[in-house]
């Protein structure tokens, strides 16, 4: 009956707290720290990047050990340690000729990377869902070997890791592969962060530099295949150009196109020609499709792809959007960008 200092459940729950013997549902503190630090090491190494198409200076080249480096300096290091000890002369000899060894490599392995000029090429189109296949070009201006790169990002499969790494050797100073990204969703995406390096010649020690683009790759909506019965026609539905003449007919024409009184008065059968074809004028609408926002997309980019293919004069309808009927390649790339960077308001499924 107390003094209203207590608190309820739904209270504790707001205020972040939990009872006895509740497991916390929140990340733990040690997964916390990771997540952090994995963040801030990506921000600073993307501060560290350099741009598409700038050369790589030196102050952008990192020098790491690798373990067999590591195993190398403790054993030019033991054999120093036996020779001082046992005034062995041949200990000498070969902890010193060792050394000199690496010395030669770590130089030809930063010489290796250094002034590398890297350029992308962005896919011409990507949809949702499809593998992003990312062109990279480099260029070192003199014969190079074993440049490795990797595309850098979160948790991935060691079959994605693979498929976003390459290795190149400049053999005329110039090289180019494709990095086969993963899938990814509908609308703007950045670039991921793509790593250089080299290990050449021998593995003591690893070249690293990081190239980071501010370029954004626009991804499609994932076309839903269905029969295309649900849209809006605009005015008579076709438009035919200027009459051109008559030709002989030919198997597949369309009984609409056949000359038949010529062919009661002649006996031979044409064919009408048009300076332009016959296209469908017609609003792809939004609100004429089914489902959820991403199915409606999908379902619009199919008509839109199909659309196109045949020759149609089309529009498109999304809330808040409208794009104008028109054909052709523009058209097509015009109404695909509205779809990938439509963004869903307080009512998707209603009218704008």
């Amino acid at each position: 009956m107390g003094g209203g200092g207590g608190t309820s459940p739904e209270q504790r729950s707001a205020g972040g707290g939990r009872g006895p013997g509740q497991p916390s549902t929140g990340p733990r503190g040690g997964d916390g720290i990771v997540v952090l630090t994995r963040s801030a090491g990506r921000r600073w190494w993307r501060r560290m990047a350099i741009a598409p198409g700038m050369a790589l200076p030196q102050r952008r080249l990192f020098l790491l050990p690798t373990r067999f480096g590591v195993g190398w300096a403790v054993l030019v290091l033991l054999l120093l340690l036996l020779g001082i000890n046992y005034q062995n002369s041949l200990a000498y000899a070969l902890s010193f000729w060792l050394f000199a060894v690496a010395s030669v490599a770590l130089l030809r392995t930063w010489r290796n990377l250094l002034g590398v000029r890297a350029t992308l090429r962005l896919p011409a189109e990507t949809f949702a869902g499809d593998e992003v296949r990312l062109g990279v070009v480099l260029e070192g201006g003199r014969p190079r070997h074993a440049i490795e790169v990797h595309a850098a990002g979160g948790r991935v499969t060691e079959e994605s890791a693979r498929a976003g790494s390459t290795t190149l050797d400049l053999a005329t100073g110039r090289g180019e592969a494709t990095l086969r990204l993963p899938a990814c969703p509908r609308g703007e995406q950045r670039l991921p962060l793509l790593r250089l390096e080299s290990a050449w010649p021998l593995g003591l020690v690893r070249a690293v530099a990081w190239l980071a683009s501010d370029e954004a790759l626009l991804v499609y909506p994932r076309p839903r295949g269905e029969e295309i019965n649900e849209h809006r026609h605009a005015g008579p539905g076709l438009e035919s150009g200027d009459f051109a003449g008559l030709r002989r007919a030919v198997p597949g024409d369309s009984p609409a196109r056949l000359a038949w009184k010529q062919w009661s008065r002649t006996g031979v059968l044409t064919a009408k020609v048009f300076s332009t074809p016959p296209r469908q004028q017609l609003w792809l609408d939004y609100d004429g499709c089914r489902g959820d926002l991403e199915t409606r997309l999908s379902t619009l980019c199919a008509r839109v792809l199909t659309h196109h293919q045949a020759g149609d004069r089309f529009g498109l309808r999304l809330p808040g959007v409208t794009l104008a009927q028109g054909e052709g390649a523009s058209q097509r790339r015009q109404a695909l960008t509205a779809l990938a960077r439509f963004r869903s308001g307080s009512n998707p499924g209603g009218t704008p």
